[in-house]
């Protein structure tokens, strides 16, 4: 049986993925970094880095967050993508980014105490404080 394939790209075409192997269901972050990059949470799966290939990459831009992340968008249309941290065996990718259907669902969600203060997590899955 061979491992499922997972397809993605950024809104325009620039930068497409695929994933062959399974990925993780979608965990939210609500940390202030990935609030500023995203506008709201982050909504990310995960794949492992030996299961991940960037197909086509013509519009990726890298981003330094932090000492010990990096964070991929689409220069042409702001599609935020990646978050890969330092050291870590696989790549966060942003849910919405996924062709459909993906099979996920959401599992959790991190870094509920830096939440916005306009919404309010009530979907009943887990919630982590960091």
């Amino acid at each position: 049986m061979s491992a499922p394939l997972h397809r993605g790209s950024c809104l325009c075409g620039g930068v497409t993925y695929e994933v062959e192997g399974e990925l993780r269901d979608v965990i939210g972050c609500h940390c202030t970094q990935c609030r500023k990059q995203t506008g709201h949470f982050m909504a990310a799966t995960a794949a492992k880095h030996t299961d991940f290939r960037i197909v086509k990459q013509d519009t990726l831009k890298w981003y330094t967050s932090s000492a010990t992340a990096e964070r991929a968008f689409c220069a042409a249309c702001g599609s935020t993508l990646f978050w890969q941290g330092k050291g870590r065996d696989y790549i966060a990718i942003a849910a919405g980014t996924l062709d459909t259907p993906s099979g996920l669902k959401m599992e959790g969600h991190i870094f509920c105490a830096d939440k916005g203060d306009y919404y309010e997590i009530l979907d009943g899955d887990y919630q982590r404080e960091q």
